[in-house]
């Protein structure tokens, strides 16, 4: 997602920057209306009109870089420079070893240039000829998003709602972004508005000047608009116009009144009127009870309002009839024109005047489309007894469709149904969460490429892409329910697909259309497929299967590693190969090395590292770790945005970064029930730094997790993360409960851990002191710490901090401390990275056990890099480690632009990762839309990541030797850019 350029609001380079953007002030007219648009006459005292424009600075030009064709070519500049004979500068040893951009790290971006995006202005073409809604499908397959809506004009594009991985939806679907006028919000939270951060991102990096887009909801979307400052820099130009009670911090008392009675006119003009009608939760209704006391009020709070959009278009004038003017007196010529337009004219040879009605055919009433969010059934009572949409029900105003986004817990009612029925003949589009819509998935060509993946090596790729029949009714209750349940509907109604359209003109066209329906895709026929292209991977499957059935094999090659000799784990040996005696010294060591086979070269011994003790008896139960994305900067059709679950089975699991579309990942990898489950599990949340493509999936996570645990005993989950990530999450909570403490990433420095300890120390201290019988033992205590008299000073970074910075921070640590030993882990330490601002990577280490020998062994040790250049701190946590996941946003060739954008090359992080015992690398550039370019002589003990990847760590031993299969399932790949709207990273 780009970075804050432009329009980029929200990619790590477009996704990127810190500083805070200005807020100004800018007339609503202006920007929010077309020429012609109408405004309520007079001011509505319950009801707020603001513009919020966020005026941004760019990060960087955009360059128009065509598609690249070949490997060999990785940047434009470099073609020119072959071109023109010239060879590329080598870089001093110094900037090898360390280069960096210090003004990105510090936050001071050379072209960070104020840059004034201005709205579109649109030629408005009153006679368009050509006008549709149509279905989005974001969240229809994963039920983790409200669906979006196009309203689509010859020149004008509206879209309702903008849940998470609309953008990601656009691009598969090659939707285009840039057209976009406004964006509507039926409720604001994370269903529906959780993909819009990402979206305006995108929209500012567009071009060399960016674009800018109106968004338009109920008045809790100053909410989201405040809670986005926090992050986005400089923003680019939000445009934003809330209507509807002015709430303050906690709700307001919004007096029983004409309130919500009328609709709120939005847009009026050639093309369109758009309305809005307010719904709101019966239980804030006022009662009527004459025993009530209280005075008749209720009580909104953020996030009750939802809103029904109407949509009407201008009536059709009738067919001019040139015979009937001829005979008022009418010669050929510009009146007949005007009486087309509506003019009234004088006849040419009559002495009257001729009205348009005179020689045109009747009038044609506008279609009229409405889109109704009815979220809860305590918003379908308001719905119901709504006055202001009778006028849509006895036939003054005809509906001709109706889109629903409303759940299946709603519509499935006979209430809704009943009044479903009051429209009539109208078209019904049931868009909200649906069964049939899940057995489709929306991300086909994500779909197909982890297909292919889960053929080639399902240890790794559990996850095909598509879900049966028997998965779906598993996945959920409701949908189970709504499968069995026949509640009647009008006949009228139809279940919404992915990008189907309902037609509103030209006029023979009126009405539903399904060609553009994708057709069914199944993984049967993504496999006959794969076959046809590439038969040699039956082969392939065949090997990789071969490395599971001889993994017991491998593990009895595994010597002791006090020993110091050369572990081996591949199943190079025959069943007749001699095994090690575990108790062979060193001249056993040399022994064993003749026993391999001749097949063995000993550039591939030297390669192996020592097999970690930590895997010793390793379980399939003990830890998993799945890639749920890795792309980098924006979403793109095979890659989503950095996000990994480090799954720890019965003790729960824990994320590492949650970009864009986090949740939908988690659904499409364990099911509806089982994302649920790994929500709930849950123990605790790590961010890396605040680019947007690492955080902006995280509000979704906490609002679904505090729904699920609602009425049940818990705690709030602890985020750990940069600060600049509170201000988010503190604005946000305002919006939607997310039952969250915070905890800042420089608090659970190895520094900062030794003052929490030392901190501990003394309060335990304090506490034996205040009893009777412990002031001795704690005297003798005091003597021997780092307090007493005589003790070596302690480095500033390793005191525990005034009583000012560290309160309430030593209560989360300590609780942090707790749920670390509750998911059976030792440590987590967070290491400070060059990258931006604030940006850290993170060390896990698991408590130490004991082996079937009842010896102490370590626990597996994980380093997550985040966004980083290759930094000596990253590099000595990685010493000892099990496995390394570390960004390699950029192919070996591309130092340069390394460097200038903070983050690494593929060898660069393989070199971090010398003293790793894995090493997996994740976080590409979008430039790669299948699998990055890497030298595969340097990857002995690495492998790419892909998303839905998922390492068990018993399987580490084989994860090195699927990646020339892996390779091989994408050997037809080039470089190639995905679409005009995905831009360089």
């Amino acid at each position: 997602m780009p970075q804050i350029a432009s329009f980029k609001l929200f990619l790590p380079t477009k996704y990127s920057s810190h500083s805070l953007f200005r807020l100004n002030s800018f007339p609503p007219l202006s920007l929010f209306s077309k020429p012609k648009t109408k405004t309520l006459s007079k001011p509505f005292s319950p009801f707020t009109t603001t513009t919020t424009v966020f005026s941004y600075s760019p990060r960087r030009q955009q360059r128009n870089t065509p598609p690249l064709r070949s490997r060999d070519n990785s940047t434009l500049r470099e073609v020119k420079k072959r071109e023109l004979g010239k060879e590329k500068e080598p870089m001093k040893e110094a900037n090898e070893a360390a280069g960096f951009n210090k003004r990105r790290a510090e936050g001071r971006d050379k072209n960070d240039k104020p840059k004034n995006l201005q709205l579109k202005n649109r030629k408005l073409n009153p006679v368009n000829t050509c006008c549709y809604v149509q279905v989005l499908g974001t969240g229809l397959d994963t039920q983790d998003t409200s669906p979006s809506v196009l309203l689509f004009f010859d020149r004008q594009r509206f879209i309702f709602n903008a849940g998470e991985g609309l953008q990601r939806f656009c691009t598969e679907h090659k939707i285009k972004l840039s057209k976009i006028d406004h964006i509507f919000l039926s409720r604001v939270c994370s269903e529906t508005a959780g993909g819009l951060p990402g979206l305006l991102l995108t929209l500012a990096g567009m071009g060399d000047e960016g674009m800018s887009v109106n968004v338009c909801g109920p008045s809790d979307l100053q909410y989201l608009v405040d809670a986005m400052r926090s992050f986005i820099p400089k923003a680019a130009v939000v445009h934003t116009r809330s209507f509807g009670p002015s709430l303050i911090s906690d709700g307001a008392s919004i007096s029983e009144s004409e309130t919500f009675a009328e609709p709120i006119v939005l847009i009026d003009d050639e093309v369109v009127k758009i309305s809005a009608i307010l719904l709101r939760p019966s239980c804030c209704s006022s009662s009527n009870s004459q025993d009530s006391d209280t005075e008749n009020e209720a009580v909104l709070k953020p996030g009750d309002i939802s809103v029904i959009y109407v949509c009407e278009l201008p009536e059709i004038n009738g067919k001019f009839d040139p015979e009937k003017a001829k005979a008022l007196g009418l010669k050929p010529g510009p009146k007949l024109r005007d009486l087309q337009l509506g003019k009234s004219v004088m006849s040419d040879f009559q002495n009257i005047t001729v009205h348009p009605s005179d020689v045109m055919g009747p009038t044609i009433p506008g279609p009229i489309v409405l889109l109704v969010d009815c979220p809860t059934l305590s918003h379908l009572r308001d719905l119901i007894s709504l006055q202001s949409l009778n006028s849509y029900y006895d036939g003054v105003k005809i509906v001709n469709c109706v889109v629903h986004l409303s759940p299946s817990s709603v519509t499935m009612t006979a209430e809704y149904d009943t009044w479903m029925r009051r429209f009539g003949g109208a078209q019904h589009i049931m868009a909200g969460h649906q069964k049939k819509n899940m057995e489709i998935p929306i991300l086909k060509s994500s779909a197909r490429m982890a297909a292919r993946l889960n053929y080639l090596c399902p240890n790794f790729f559990p996850s095909r892409g598509f879900w049966d029949h028997q998965h779906v009714i598993n996945g959920d209750p409701d949908i189970m329910a709504s499968s069995v349940v026949s509640v009647p509907n009008p006949s009228e109604s139809v279940a919404a697909e992915n990008l189907l359209k309902f037609h509103l003109r030209p006029y023979s066209h009126f009405g539903l259309d399904k060609s553009t329906i994708p057709e069914l895709l199944t993984s049967a026929k993504v496999i006959d497929e794969l076959l046809l292209e590439i038969p040699d991977i039956v082969d392939a499957v065949s090997e990789v299967s071969h490395l599971w059935n001889k993994i017991g094999d491998a593990k009895e090659l595994i010597l002791p590693a006090e020993q110091n000799i050369i572990m081996m784990e591949e199943p190079w040996m025959d069943e007749n190969a001699s095994v090690p005696d575990k108790n062979l010294g060193k001249q056993g060591s040399d022994a064993a090395l003749k026993e391999i086979p001749p097949s063995v070269s000993m550039d591939d011994l030297n390669h192996e590292s020592s097999f970690p003790s930590c895997l010793e008896n390793i379980t399939r139960e003990d830890m998993e770790i799945v890639l749920l994305g890795t792309g980098s900067s924006q979403p793109s059709k095979y890659r989503n945005v950095t996000s990994i679950l480090i799954n720890l089975f019965s003790k729960g699991g824990l994320l590492l970064d949650c970009g864009e579309g986090t949740l939908g990942q988690l659904k499409r990898r364990f099911g509806v029930t089982g994302a649920d489950d790994a929500v709930k599990g849950l123990k605790f949340i790590w961010i890396s730094h605040i680019h947007a493509d690492h955080h902006t999936g995280l509000a979704r996570i906490l609002a679904l997790r505090c729904q699920l645990l609602k009425g049940t005993v818990h705690d709030p989950i602890i985020v750990v993360g940069p600060r600049q990530l509170k201000r988010f999450l503190d604005a946000y909570q305002r919006l939607e409960d997310l039952n969250m403490q915070f905890l800042d990433c420089g608090h659970t420095t190895d520094a900062k851990w030794e003052g929490f300890e030392s901190q501990s120390f003394q309060r335990s201290a304090k506490e034996e002191v205040n009893k009777d019988d412990g002031v001795k033992e704690i005297a003798q205590n005091l003597e021997t710490s780092l307090f007493a008299k005589g003790s070596r000073m302690e480095s500033y970074w390793k005191r525990p901090g005034n009583p000012g910075e560290t309160t309430g921070v030593f209560e989360i640590q300590q609780k942090l401390k707790k749920v670390l030993g509750e998911a059976g882990l030792g440590a987590l330490i967070s290491v400070p990275v060059v990258h931006c601002p604030q940006s850290f990577g993170v060390v896990l280490e698991a408590a130490s056990r004991l082996n079937n020998e009842g010896k102490t062994i370590p626990g597996w040790k994980l380093v997550y890099s985040g966004d980083t250049r290759p930094c000596q701190e990253l590099k000595d946590a990685c010493q000892g480690s099990t496995v390394l996941i570390h960004e390699a946003t950029f192919e070996d060739t591309m130092v340069d632009e390394a460097i200038a954008r903070n983050h690494s090359t593929t060898m660069e992080a393989i070199e971090v990762g010398e003293g790793a015992y894995r090493i997996i690398l994740t976080h590409f550039s979008q430039r790669y839309p299948k699998i990055p370019v890497f030298d595969e002589t340097h990857m002995h003990k690495t492998c790419i990541g892909f998303d839905m990847m998922s390492v068990n760590l018993a399987d580490l031993p084989v994860l090195p030797k699927v990646l020339p299969h892996l390779k091989l399932l994408f050997k037809n790949e080039m470089i190639v850019e995905e679409s005009d709207d995905v831009l360089d990273s």
